[in-house]
């Protein structure tokens, strides 16, 4: 039951994550190569970074290569349709919060079938979820996403690992608490873009004028 569930939020996310790899190369006005490109790094890299920091001895994607052709087709969809979108920024928007809500449940289901406890199984789904994306920001030369002043991105994956393992710590079925996982996730990242939702951001304030001290100095 693990193994499939852990198996269809791998195929999920990887479909979900290169939409939104393509959708960045088709703001960027890429050929086709682009496309796949942007739509597999955007799709496979979190879970890389986890399977390498969790040691694991064959990298996911290098099990089971048939997860590369899901973000091909996804690519190329994304090729013969993004001009029909009204906004493709707006539409990369919510498929990345929806890979976000699929990704933040499968890192944190692979954590905690392997054992692990409250902390590694939360670092395990917010890492799954965000190093991809990030990885997609940089190389277009766009603001990541989740360093948006404001953003629920990496609080909405925390809230959701969290949601995941209290229903864990009641002792609830694991697959609602993967459920649970998913839906925090979504409804906070979703709220964040519909109605503002963040948290207090840092103000600094101005320094104080000392006699004989040039405030911009180091």
């Amino acid at each position: 039951m693990l193994a499939d569930a852990q198996l269809l939020l791998d195929y999920a996310s990887v479909f979900v994550f290169a939409l939104t790899g393509a959708l960045v190369a088709s703001r960027g006005q890429l050929d086709i190569v682009g496309f796949i490109f942007f739509a597999v790094l955007t799709a496979v890299g979190g879970r890389t970074v986890r399977d390498l920091l969790f040691g694991r001895d064959v990298i996911f994607w290098v099990a089971r290569p048939s997860l590369i052709l899901a973000a091909v087709a996804a690519a190329i969809i994304v090729f013969f349709t993004a001009h029909l979108l009204e906004s493709r920024y707006r539409a990369l928007l919510w498929f990345d919060a929806l890979a976000l809500a699929v990704a933040v449940p499968a890192g944190v289901d692979f954590a905690i079938s392997a054992g692990y406890g409250a902390i590694i199984v939360t670092m395990a789904g917010v890492i799954t979820a965000s190093a991809g994306g990030l990885m997609r920001d940089v190389i277009s030369n766009e603001v990541p996403l989740l360093l948006k002043q404001g953003e629920l991105y990496l609080t909405a994956a925390f809230g959701g690992a969290l949601a995941a393992l209290a229903f864990d710590a009641c002792g609830l079925p694991h697959g609602w608490g993967l459920i649970a996982c998913g839906l925090v996730t979504f409804a906070l990242r979703a709220g964040s873009m519909v109605w503002g939702w963040k948290l207090p951001v840092y103000r600094s304030s101005p320094p104080k004028v000392i006699p004989g001290i040039d405030p911009n100095e180091p």
